[in-house]
């Protein structure tokens, strides 16, 4: 069922005050699910590759099943003064202040000219190898971070909450979790996690168009860049807010980059210079109005919605 603009738009104020407090001293439900995957990973994850297919949608079914169905339950029981509760599990599946936080880490470091730092913040949100990264190549990394998990942290979890309440919220939770943990391309999960990867893309796939328009009307240009280089990323969503990033701050992210010692030759989105670290504090900045305008069209859906 669809959640009141007005219930989603609480939980992303809660999420955006307060975060993930540390003092509850339980793990967030994501590391919840990760250890599920992981345990169905080393039970399932043998045999033949349609074997593997097979047992990595039925990992896939269990997960997002459990979660959303769990979500279902909470939505039909938690009215009335329970809404407040409804509020605060919605803001667990959000990352508005943990993005920001994490980014602001990393351009700390690199205004303080500590590249080291810089390097170990950065680490904490990509997947790249970030040791010889120099401080351009630090920011690059943050604001290509940024831009996809502005989608991914916020723009998706609030759009399936929306669409779906906390069942939306909870199975996309657990989709996207499924797609980082074993959607992967090579062994041994290029079998085992395509049903996650596949189910990932399908998810994000209106979500991720809405976040790379959201940050160029923040920053009131992007739109080109975003509409001609969106299409080159290898995934059929992540390029939507990277370009749009790249073309609001007039930079130039992707290329060539590092994994596992592996060098990868990734496509190049927009047509300026390098990111500095000026770049990065631009993006946050840019950041913050897209998460305003968003706080905006759910305060306008609030005032649309049927009493």
């Amino acid at each position: 069922m669809a959640a009141d603009p007005w219930i989603v738009l609480a939980a992303a104020a809660v999420e955006g005050a307060c975060g993930y407090p540390a003092r509850l001293r339980v793990p967030h439900p994501v590391v919840w699910i990760g250890a599920a995957l992981r345990r169905l990973d080393q039970a399932l994850n043998r045999g033949g590759d349609l074997r593997r297919r097979f047992a990595g949608l039925l990992t896939l079914l269990l997960v997002a099943g459990a979660a959303g169905g769990a979500g279902l339950l909470l939505d039909r029981f938690l009215q009335g003064w329970a809404l407040i509760l409804t509020i605060g599990l919605g803001s667990l599946g959000l990352a508005a202040r943990s993005l920001y936080d994490h980014v602001a880490a990393v351009s700390r470091a690199l205004g303080a000219e500590d590249l080291p730092a810089a390097r170990a913040a950065v680490a904490m949100i990509v997947g790249r190898d970030t040791a010889a990264l120099d401080a351009d190549g630090v920011a690059a990394a943050a604001l290509e971070s940024l831009a996809e998990s502005f989608n991914d942290g916020v723009l998706a979890p609030l759009f399936w909450f929306l669409l779906g309440g906390l069942a939306g919220l909870f199975a996309y939770k657990a989709v996207n979790t499924a797609d980082s943990v074993i959607g992967h391309r090579e062994e041994p999960y290029r079998c085992f996690g395509w049903a996650a990867a596949r189910a990932d893309d399908l998810m994000n796939l209106i979500p991720a168009r809405l976040a790379g328009a959201l940050v160029a009307l923040a920053a009131g240009r992007g739109w080109r860049i975003m509409l001609r280089d969106a299409a080159r990323h290898a995934s059929p969503n992540s390029g939507w807010p990277e370009a749009a990033m790249a073309g609001a701050l007039g930079v130039r992210l992707g290329g060539a980059a590092s994994y596992d010692g592996i060098a990868h030759d990734r496509p190049v989105f927009g047509d300026g210079p390098r990111p500095s670290p000026l770049d990065l504090d631009r993006g946050l900045g840019l950041y913050l109005r897209a998460c305003a305008l968003l706080a905006a069209a759910l305060a306008l859906g609030g005032l649309a919605w049927p009493r």
